[in-house]
């Protein structure tokens, strides 16, 4: 059996007095596909952070393939998982091709140049996220969702085997949303690990096999999104009374 690539072991997350998370115990094997689901300030991205090991829990412990997250060495660590954050910063001009292959760095060593193989590496998932063609601009003449889907290719040119991603889909028209869902399940299909904060639960109910819900209050409910993302859960976490639409293929939310 295949061991977790993500491990919480009664996890408490907080942050300006207020416990976010409490006691998450909870895994990620290989192949699946997580939501991170909750309302503006439930503590998403904080958890996230946590997990990816950039920010210390109150108390518990953050296992990536099985080892401690507080005592592995960042290089290590990034060869195994992928943090997409909620904001990208470009200060300095450079092209696309050079932003992308900033993912390559775990696996080079200290003074390495990037190789042939690395570029290829890098334009094939420029070609993957829809910006094929856009090596040679400047990153600073992106507009939003065009460097939102350049930091989800540099992931893919890091080759991690856990992505998490705090919420891909910002500023993504809806063809490049279900496009970039569908890059993450062919990942996951070839055994990665995926973990996405995002805001739609129909997106969540059809792109993911699980669900983890936070409360912000310190309470979780978290597994499969048929015993998850329920209209009654629904309406708790978002404090707004939800029903699933009858006859919809997949999933399908709307207020009352």
């Amino acid at each position: 059996m295949s061991a977790p690539l993500l491990e919480a072991r009664t996890l408490d997350v907080a942050i300006g007095g207020r416990t976010l998370c409490r006691g998450l115990d909870w895994q990620v094997m290989p192949g699946e596909s997580w939501a991170i689901l909750g309302r503006n300030g439930a503590g998403k991205s904080t958890l996230l952070a946590t997990l990816a090991g950039l920010r210390r829990p109150g108390s518990g412990a953050v296992l990536i393939d099985g080892r401690s997250v507080a005592a592995a060495h960042p290089r290590e660590l990034a060869r195994v998982r992928g943090y997409l954050p909620q904001q990208s910063h470009d200060p300095f001009a450079s092209t696309v091709l050079e932003t992308v292959l900033v993912g390559r760095h775990p696996h080079l060593g200290r003074w390495d140049w990037e190789s042939a193989v690395d570029r290829r590496i890098a334009e094939a998932a420029l070609g993957e996220v829809g910006l094929a063609g856009f090596a040679q601009r400047d990153v600073q003449t992106l507009s939003g969702g065009e460097r939102q889907r350049l930091g989800i290719a540099a992931l893919l040119t890091q080759e991690p085997r856990l992505f998490l991603l705090d919420e891909p889909l910002a500023h993504l028209d809806l063809n490049h949303q279900v496009a970039q869902m569908e890059v993450l399940a062919r990942r996951a299909a070839h055994g990665a690990g995926v973990v996405a904060v995002l805001h739609d639960p129909g997106f969540a109910a059809r792109w993911c096999g699980f669900a983890l819900l936070l409360f912000g209050d310190g309470e979780w409910i978290a597994g499969p999104v048929a015993d998850t993302v329920t209209a009654e859960n629904l309406s708790r976490l978002y404090n707004h009374p939800l029903r699933r639409l009858a006859g919809a293929p997949y999933p399908v939310f709307i207020p009352e």
